[in-house]
């Protein structure tokens, strides 16, 4: 099949492309606006998934060249630029987590118009008769369950998902109970637009239960509310043996947090977490944290796993081992870093965190104010200040008639 001309008069100065971006269900019978058809009717190349090339077959002229939309997306790309007009099919509303954006995103130059059609999830709603305009919406379609979990945290009262072949409605409704988050109801639409279109409501133990056709929406709708802890007891956390002075006490914990600053800050990071305390903490009041924990010994895995699933709090991410030997460039990099325990190595601790801190990144390191720690502070006062890391503030706090506790903060420049 030739390809179709492109001209261009300036062989040196790269031609902006046109994307007509056409938005489509899953229907083998479409209901073309007369703007779509007219850009079908005059366009030679056309691109999308396999399935729109099922679909749209029909409609296309007779010698036209299709371009697959396939992982990788750059050799996608790269056939793109051999064309000056392209007309590309996506699903739903092409600007709603669609190709529209990853178009405007590789090719900030291009052309772009857009003819919508519903998303799959207003398509959803309309069949429940559902009411979608307070409908908070995340897409898990290649993407982690950060943002899900941040809104589960939160506790919209809708959420819409967007699912893959991996974050299917099974596996949400499996991690939700997991988690605790039994407050919901699951509306499932399986295909829809298609002859085969199937729509249902579960609950979270029927949908875990159930397997589901490709491709599907959901839609959680909130039965009741469930309690979202600000200051969690002591006394309410899987503790190390038993040990209570193995745990950051729920106020300190607090003012911690608070000298972190991590309402403006993208990643904690938690050294020696122990019982998971000071992670858990973070998670429940600012759910848009990416967390990662670290701790030596061996029973904190069971412990963060047990305390996470109590408090509701999933996502954090745990490392074991010694903080010193853990490969860190695969996480991503902080902007806090919380010190729960330093096992005497604490230069070498912030020699490693300030090669991975961003800049202005904190650190909060808290003492307890008696003979045995006033190594600790030195030790820290002189790390810091080591690695060109400046102490900013102390707070001395002391809480019944537990020995005081001094937090101490500093930032990197």
């Amino acid at each position: 099949m030739d390809k179709p001309v492109t001209h261009n008069q300036h062989p040196d100065i790269p031609p902006k492309i046109t994307f007509t971006i056409i938005g489509i269900d899953d229907n083998d019978q479409q209901e073309l606006s007369e703007q779509a058809r007219k850009a079908i009717a005059g366009g030679l190349v056309f691109s999308g998934g396999k399935r729109h090339h099922e679909i749209m077959r029909k409609y296309l002229p007779d010698k036209h060249l299709w371009i697959d939309i396939t992982v990788p997306l750059d050799r996608v790309f790269h056939q793109y630029k051999e064309y000056s007009d392209i007309v590309v099919f996506a699903s739903g509303d092409p600007l709603f987590f669609g190709f529209a954006n990853t178009v405007r995103k590789r090719l900030p130059d291009a052309v772009v118009s857009v003819i919508p059609t519903f998303n799959s999830l207003q398509i959803l709603a309309h069949r429940l008769l559902l009411p979608y305009h307070d409908m908070h919406v995340v897409s898990l379609t290649g993407r982690p369950w950060h943002e899900f979990d941040r809104a589960l945290i939160e506790g919209y009262g809708k959420i819409g998902v967007l699912t893959d072949r991996e974050h299917t409605p099974a596996s949400i409704a499996g991690r939700m109970l997991d988690y605790g988050y039994d407050n919901y109801i699951i509306h499932t639409g399986e295909e829809l637009g298609s002859s085969t279109e199937t729509v249902r409501t579960l609950s979270l133990a029927e949908a875990q239960a159930s397997s589901f056709q490709h491709p599907n929406c959901l839609i959680l709708e909130r039965t009741h509310e469930r309690p979202r802890p600000f200051g969690i007891p002591e006394s309410e956390f899987e503790l190390l043996d038993g040990r209570v002075k193995m745990i950051t006490k729920a106020p300190i914990r607090l003012l911690s947090l608070a000298q972190l600053d991590l309402r403006s800050r993208h990643t904690l990071w938690d050294i020696g977490f122990c019982t998971g305390s000071v992670s858990i903490e973070a998670k429940l009041q600012f759910p848009h944290l990416e967390i990662v924990a670290f701790e030596q010994r061996p029973e904190g895995e069971r412990l963060m796993k047990l305390n996470s699933m109590r408090f509701g709090t999933p996502g954090i991410i745990t490392r074991i081992g010694n903080f010193l030997e853990t490969e860190l460039n695969s996480l991503p990099a902080p902007d806090a870093v919380f010190i729960g325990g330093h096992g005497g190595q604490m230069d070498e601790i912030i020699r490693k965190v300030s090669e991975h801190l961003l800049p202005r990144g904190v650190i909060v390191f808290n003492s307890v104010f008696n003979s045995v720690s006033d190594q600790s502070r030195e030790l820290f006062t002189n790390a810091v200040k080591h690695h060109g890391i400046i102490l900013t503030g102390t707070q001395h706090v002391a809480i019944d008639g537990h020995n005081p506790i001094l937090i101490m903060k500093a930032q990197k420049r």
